[in-house]
């Protein structure tokens, strides 16, 4: 019998693993037929989810951490799977670019150690960014890497991704990270130039989660069950890359991105134009949707957020920890992918930021290798230790 499921988005390539599931049929091997309904904001997407107008929704990672820890409202939202594993770039303004450039900033789109230092050498008295939501990996990822060098005046700046580029142009923000294809768009409109991948910040970051408001995947577990196999199999169908053509046309849709494909295929290949100066630059995984355990909910992600956040707000570190991880859904993951034979971690934690290399790790196959997960700066977070 199938079963029609709603589930919300935000036009963004990361969404990616709900509109292949609807349209190449993954969904429909499940019993579900999809309705997807889009968000102009993360926030309406939030309220939808949190109202009960869709069962799930593609979500940034940290929201259902911060619900959590008791910063984001009253709703608690569960992550089912990560949707993908990176995905965002960084930008600056004209104005900004032409300053770094007259400093002799190559624009390489890979240190970030550099990208920093040119970045607050180049900033005006009160430096504004501009990110999706402040509960994002986006303002994670800034606040990380500027950290104790961040200046004064910093202004994080909630912008909807849409209209990061009319931001801007107005004048309203200096830099911005966002999801792609917005940073690209930014560049083709003569907006402002890019200057990082995310993933030159935190080579692993967990960007956007399947979620669900909490307790609905343990009270309908078949239907749960479905949806998380439905974006598994979606996922290692996007990461093959014999059907890159067919994602950029697939996504590029009216009613998906409104995008043209040649935007949305920078994202997919790692290949982007940073400026109308810059050659192109490529990035390797740039986004990822399956390889390497991608869609694993790691709770020590989850951690790791809750303990920045945890920094950013003054809250109590071992009790955001602690409450961050139970958010992570690892033991549904496995529950309900074990009969499609995926080959899944031996742990649900981890060290985060110790693999600099794709590394072979103890899984239920035996043959998974994880990718690089380091953090900019070569720290290390471990959940055996309160004080990383």
């Amino acid at each position: 019998m199938t079963v029609t499921l709603s589930v919300g988005f935000v036009p963004l390539v990361d969404a990616a693993p709900l509109f292949v599931a609807q349209a190449m049929g993954f969904a429909e091997q499940e019993g579900l037929s999809l309705v997807l309904h889009p968000a102009t904001s993360w926030a309406a997407l939030r309220d939808m989810l949190a109202q009960g107008q869709v069962s799930a929704a593609q979500m940034l990672s940290p929201v259902p951490v911060a619900q959590a820890v008791g910063l984001a409202g009253p709703a608690r939202f569960e992550a089912l799977a990560v949707l993908n594993l990176n995905g965002d770039t960084l930008g600056v303004s004209r104005q900004m670019e032409s300053r770094m450039r007259a400093a002799g900033f190559s624009f390489d789109f890979k240190d970030a150690v550099a990208a920093r230092a040119a970045v607050l050498q180049a900033a005006p008295q009160r430096l504004r960014i501009g990110v999706p939501f402040p509960f994002s990996l986006h303002a994670i990822l800034v606040d990380y890497w500027l950290g104790a060098m961040a200046p004064p005046g910093l202004e994080i700046i909630t912008v909807p991704p849409a209209l990061m580029a009319q931001a801007l142009v107005a004048g309203q923000i200096d830099a911005f990270c966002v999801g792609e294809p917005w940073g690209s768009v930014a560049v083709d409109r003569g907006a402002g130039a890019l200057i990082l991948p995310g993933s030159a910040i935190w080579a692993a970051g967990p960007e956007k989660v399947l979620a669900a408001r909490k307790g609905w995947a343990d009270a309908t577990p078949d239907l749960a069950g479905r949806l998380i196999r439905a974006v598994w199999a979606a996922g290692r169908w996007l990461d093959q890359p014999a059907n890159r053509t067919m994602t950029c046309d697939l996504l590029a849709a009216p009613t998906r991105l409104d995008a043209s494909a040649e935007l949305i295929e920078r994202a997919l290949t790692g290949r982007f134009i940073l400026s109308a100066t810059t050659a192109e630059r490529w990035t390797d995984r740039f986004i990822s949707f399956h390889d390497g355990a991608a869609g694993f909910p790691w709770r020590s992600q989850a951690e790791f957020i809750g303990a920045r956040l945890a920094l950013r707000f003054g809250l109590n570190q071992t009790t955001a920890r602690q409450a961050a991880k139970t958010v992570f859904r690892s033991d549904l993951y496995r529950l309900h992918l074990a009969q499609t034979g995926a080959d899944l971690p031996g742990a649900s934690e981890r060290v985060e930021g110790a693999l600099h290399h794709p590394t072979p790790v103890a899984s239920a196959r035996g043959r998974l290798i994880l990718g690089a997960d380091r953090f900019f700066d070569a720290r290390i977070f471990d959940p055996a230790h309160p004080d990383c």
